[in-house]
Formats: structure tokens, sequence, C-alpha cells
């Protein structure tokens, strides 16, 4: 099998480094191939996503992705991440967010949520006059149902107990609306518990009650921004992995971005990149290597042994001998 590696910028090097050492450390027959990515990409090559990047990408059995630095102006600058999104059909972002260790984290959580990857507000439909900005929001049935679908089966196969479908349609009556009937649709004859809750109230629960949430299934923008209050109450960015995924295509990221403040300074927290990497073994069927890595990224936190964002001193390299050592 083939992976397909692209570090992209500022820490995403350093973590996705020590990612490939634990990758191959536990599955040695795996292959890896780099790719360039991102605005250090740009700096050299003059393109944010080559085609031999796409290329890459279409030839292997997943894609392991760090992060990449958004530049401060850039005309006509597109995403690398929303290209590759949206030209894999990545339709569904998958965000389990747990406490990585006890003690870590501000409440207890053990969530899944499933955002619809390629529509809603992240369109990049923008159009400018001279009062403003119009942007084009669109929700369609064929994507609230791919979605919905996928959170439903994940549910049953994962042996969740609820899904709550997160809206605003009190406000947004016929898009939310859509998503919302959909969703019933969808679940009707499941064995899984459905419910659904307005954006606000979710963004509350998640502090003030988050056991009762089990798997959230949700449209792009509210997914991005719960998933992120999430990882925040668990624990921190620096402990969240996430997967992008589509039919055919697969690409798994950490949640944490570039940051560029500590890049090349040896103290970001790897967490993340070594959860990321589980999640893409087990996507590609390695289900004890991916088991493995995480026992030892618990065991490890566990025993104290922490990065500086979980109260901690080691750097990236320091907590990647203890992981490696647990495996």
């Amino acid at each position: 099998m083939k992976i397909a590696v692209l570090p992209g910028d500022g820490i995403g090097p350093e973590v996705i480094g020590a990612a490939v050492d634990v990758l191959n450390h536990v599955t040695p027959d795996l292959e890896t191939m780099y790719g360039d990515v991102g605005l250090e990409c740009f700096s050299r090559r003059g393109e944010y996503l080559p085609e031999d990047t796409i290329d890459l990408i279409k030839h292997s059995d997943a894609v392991l992705f760090g992060a990449i630095t958004t530049p401060l102006k850039a005309e006509g600058y597109r995403s690398p991440i929303l290209r590759i999104r949206k030209e894999f059909d990545l339709y569904a972002n998958l965000r389990p967010v747990r406490n990585p260790a006890p003690g870590i984290g501000l409440v207890d959580m053990d969530i899944v949520i499933v955002r619809e990857n390629t529509e809603g507000m992240y369109t990049g439909d923008e159009t400018v006059d001279a009062e403003g900005v119009d942007l084009r929001r669109r929700v369609s049935r064929a994507a609230s149902e791919r979605i919905c679908r996928f959170a439903r089966d994940l549910s049953e196969t994962h042996k969740r107990k609820r899904i709550t479908c997160v809206h605003k349609a009190n406000v947004l009556r016929k898009s939310d609306g859509l998503f919302r009937d959909v969703f019933y649709e969808v679940m009707e004859g499941s064995i899984i518990e459905s419910r659904d809750m307005i954006v606000d109230a979710a963004a509350a629960a998640l502090v003030s009650n988050p056991q009762e949430m089990d798997v959230i299934v949700t449209l792009n923008l509210y997914g991005d921004i719960l998933s992120d209050e999430a990882a925040a109450l668990a624990g921190g960015l620096g402990i969240a992995p996430s997967a992008n995924l589509g039919d055919r295509h697969a690409l798994f990221e950490p949640v944490h971005g570039s940051a560029p403040d500590i890049a090349g300074m040896g103290i970001a927290n790897p967490t993340a990149a070594f959860l990321t990497t589980a999640m893409m073994l087990e996507h590609i069927g390695r289900i004890e290597e991916a088991v493995r890595i995480r026992d030892a990224v618990t065991a490890s936190l566990s025993a104290g042994h922490r990065t500086r964002d979980l109260g901690g001193g080691l750097g990236t390299i320091d907590f990647t001998k203890q992981v490696l050592s647990r495996l």
C-alpha cells in the first residue's frame, strides 16, 4: 500500500515527521511518498498545490497531511485543502473527540462529529460589489442524504447510541430545514436514537452536558466551529485528529494549524498527528497497529510525559521517543 505524505508548512513537517517515524515502526511494509503543498511550496515553485501532488494523491491509498499557512494577501488564492476536498469529493469530515488520557481536558467527553465537507458556507463563491460581498451558500438534498447516511452507518457500525442533527432551521428555514428533514428521512427505521438541536444549544451542551452528546452530524461551518470547541474542552487542538473521507479517496490531518509562531522550535505537540495516523491505519484495515498507536499515546500521557501545551515540558522529539518506547 502507498501513503502520500504532504507535510506542508509551519509545524506540519515536524509533527508529520514524528508521525511517519511511528508509522514506519508499526507498519514497515507501507510505502510512503512525499509531495509538496502550501505556502513554502509556493515560494519555491510558484504553486500552492502542484499537479504532481494531485497525481500523487490519485495514486495513493491514503494521504497523511500536515498543515498549511494561509497567506495574508494573495490575489486569487485558493486553499489547497479545500481544493483537495472538492477535487476528490471528500465529502465527510470525521472528527472524533475524546480525552487522550485521565486528567487531560476541561470536561470528559467521547463524541464523534460528522461534518458535511463540500457545501454550506464553504462554497468559496463570493461576489464583490461596491457595497460589500455576497456569498452563495449551498445545501443540497444529495449532499445532505449522503452525509446523514455516513453518520448513520458509522453509528451503527461502532454501536453508538444517539445521533444529533445540528442546524439553524429556526432562522434558515429552507436550507437548514432541508438538512434537518433529510436527516429524519435517512434515520427512519434505524436502531440509533435520533434527535435534532439548534447549533446555539449544541455549543452550550458541549460545555454543560457533554455526556449527552454522542454523534453529531451537521453542516460545514457549524461542524468546523463545534469540533474546535469540543477539542479545546477535551485537551486542545494538539490532541485532535481528523479524516476527510470520500467513496474512493481519504485524507487524514491533525486539526491544528501550521502554528508559524512556534515552527522550528521543536515544541509542537505531535499527539494529534499520531492519533490521525491511527485513524488512517484503521481506514486501510490495519486495526491492530492503530490500536497499538493509541495505546502508546495514552500510556505516555498517563505516565506524565507531556508537551508544553498539556502542562508538561517535553518537546516534539522527546515525546515521540516516549511513544516509540511503548510500541
